[in-house]
């Protein structure tokens, strides 16, 4: 085989980095000729010291692994890369790109001019719409990995996001399949769920990662993340469910916790995605389900979806339909095969014609890679001018009068130009001014999305402590909703006044939207216990004292009225447990301060014939959200 033919494929997950080399296949397809995985630990997912692990270990890795290609297919991290789905009107052909560009400004979280994007029509659906997939990354984040890319010897051709190379590889390697088939993608610091049928695709990120079992686990034992995360990797698993013997090591105990944990809020977002591919995309219900990613290597994560989903779950396998070169060690390639899915993606952009062919290539770059390859030309055409310039000045040394004058005539067109430049630096400055301005407005739309988010986290949690009290009580029917929300402004020390008042800290006088309530599932459809959803009034105790102070005018938290269906008919301390239970799930999410967010009152004092029992509650968020 010849190398001079092969291409690599890159991977720069966020965890882990990952190199395959492919040349084509006889009589087409292709051949998997070397590989290499190099971890990349906490740092890799931190920007802050991301370049430099990057840059080490790609090093490592090229000279390891022997790579006899230079030419590069990169596919950047999936947290740093939007994708979204949309639908367009039938519209005529010449004015699509038009209206994507339209559709990109209005959904990429970021201004276009510091984007590098791109979009493929997927098809159309039986109502006449075409569907479109974005997918967009900060220029700035692309430019680093061509930094750390072009420091390594290397020469890019396609940078490409996660959910389009895997979906070239499953696609490659199950197009045989029927039905609807689910992709669980569990990466470091995000998760995709991608769903395929034989004319559909769609796929969504997740914020939920194995880092987030490091995290955890190390928080609860107290260990560095790297010991955390060694123990994980060497003794963990996913714990089962039910009643079984625990490990004798307790570290290993909870582990194995904590990861049951994580994948449990991760099976939420799943079976999310699922309803909303089935009832907004018109998708069918999945048939099976395959998981790749660094985390799906954890024993029993195959045994936990298929008791979560009911559905037969195997490891995705990247190279089903991939030749692999004799020189390749196999027993080392199984061990890592399901968290290659992006690499052979990568691999597929060079040889074959691909459903999804997306380039995230910033302009700034192929201009800078078109420079690099004529460089040695016009370096020679820069010495042959020296050279006749030399000449010329030497053979033409009497007329030096004349040049000048020459000179002089150009003195005179240069100084208009510098009075320009002056102008355009000013208006260079007005520039700079108005992006800070559009860049603070597009942080003001992420922190609307975020509140999103922070709503979706407290329905898991609701769920989440139903659930728990169910299995606790062994009551048919456990219901926990919101009565009132009200959200609480950031307060400035610097202007709190020094005397004390009896009045509550300032709050932000709103009052969540019943309908915008339903539809995050704060609320029941129904009143739980047949009550006729009057208003009950929040049992919280009194305000305390507060200084006066000024508002930032951000959300930092928010008060909860929470009511729940009256349980001391089943056990006397069961309506405090489920309280408690409640304040412990929230204090568990990634999105809430745990020290901060607690019950800010005393429970209603009810009767067992009561049906329905209020207690407030206080959560604080790790981050403000502007108002």
């Amino acid at each position: 085989m010849l190398k001079s033919k092969s291409v690599l494929g890159v991977d720069f997950g966020a965890g882990t980095l990952k190199i395959g080399e492919f040349v084509p296949a006889e009589g087409g397809g292709l051949t998997l000729v070397q590989f290499g995985v190099k971890p990349l630990g906490l740092a890799g997912s931190q920007d802050a010291a991301r370049d430099t692990v990057l840059k080490k270990a790609l090093a490592e890795l090229l000279a390891e692994g022997g790579f006899g290609s230079q030419q590069a297919n990169l596919c950047a991290p999936g947290y740093q890369v939007f994708s979204k789905f949309v639908k367009l009107p039938p519209v005529d052909s010449s004015k699509v790109t038009q209206i994507i560009q339209y559709e990109a400004q209005q959904n990429v979280p970021f201004p276009l001019a510091e984007t590098a994007w791109d979009y493929q029509i997927l098809g159309t659906s039986p109502s006449g719409e075409l569907e479109v997939l974005l997918l967009a990354i900060k220029s700035d984040a692309v430019e680093k990995l061509f930094a750390v890319a072009e420091g390594g010897g290397l020469k890019m051709d396609v940078v490409d996001g996660s959910v389009a190379a895997l979906c070239n590889s499953f696609r490659y390697n199950y197009a045989d399949l029927e039905g609807c088939s689910l992709l669980i993608d569990i990466g470091a610091k995000t998760s995709g769920v991608l769903l395929f049928e034989k004319n559909k695709f769609y796929a969504r990120g997740i914020n939920v990662g194995a880092n987030s079992i490091t995290q955890e686990f190390a928080a609860e034992v107290k260990l560095p993340f790297a010991e955390a995360e060694k123990l994980k990797v060497t003794e963990g698993f996913v714990s089962l469910g039910g009643a079984y013997e625990e490990p004798d090591n307790p570290r290993v105990a909870a582990v194995s916790k904590v990861a049951r944990n994580v994948l449990t809020r991760l099976h939420l977002q799943v079976n999310q995605t699922i309803q909303f591919y089935k009832t907004q995309q018109g998708g069918k219900l999945p048939d099976r389900v395959f998981l790749c990613g660094g985390g799906s290597i954890m024993p029993y994560a195959v045994e936990f979806f298929q008791e979560k989903l009911d559905l037969p779950v195997e490891l995705f396998n990247p190279f089903r339909n991939v030749q692999i070169d004799p020189a390749v060690n196999v027993g080392e390639l199984e061990n890592v095969a399901q968290c290659f899915g992006e690499v052979v993606g990568l691999g597929l952009r060079s040889v074959a014609q691909c459903p999804v062919e997306l380039n995230l290539m910033p302009k700034s770059s192929k201009t800078r890679q078109e420079f690099n390859a004529k460089k040695p030309y016009l370096l020679a055409a820069a010495y042959a001018m020296v050279v006749g310039v030399f000449a010329y000045g030497w053979f033409y040394s009497r007329v030096s009068a004349a040049r000048e004058e020459g000179l002089n005539q150009i003195a005179a067109q240069v100084d208009p130009l510098a009075s320009r430049e002056q102008r355009l630096q000013i208006e260079e400055g007005k520039l700079r001014k108005l992006t800070e301005e559009v860049g603070e407005l597009s942080s003001w739309m992420a922190d609307r999305a975020y509140w999103s988010e922070v709503l979706l986290e407290l329905q898991g949690k609701i769920l989440a402590t139903e659930e728990a009290t169910r299995a606790k009580l062994g009551a048919p029917a456990v219901s926990i909703w919101i009565e009132t929300l009200q959200t609480t402004e950031a307060s400035t020390p610097a202007v709190a006044a020094e005397e004390e008042s009896t009045e509550a800290p300032v709050a932000n006088p709103y009052m969540m939207d019943p309908v915008l309530a339903a539809r995050y599932g704060l609320v029941p459809t129904k009143p739980a216990g047949g009550e006729d959803g009057g208003e009950i009034a929040s049992t919280a105790g009194p305000a305390k004292k507060a200084k006066k102070s000024g508002s930032t005018n951000e959300i930092s938290s928010f008060d909860i009225t929470v009511r729940a269906v009256n349980l001391s008919g089943f056990r006397p301390n069961a309506n405090s447990e489920l309280a408690y239970d409640l304040e412990r799930q929230l204090k568990s999410s990634p999105l809430f301060d745990e020290s901060e967010t607690l019950l800010s009152g005393s429970l209603d004092v009810v009767d067992e014939n009561s049906a329905s029992f209020s207690f407030p509650v206080k959560v604080a968020l790790r981050r403000s959200i502007k108002n």
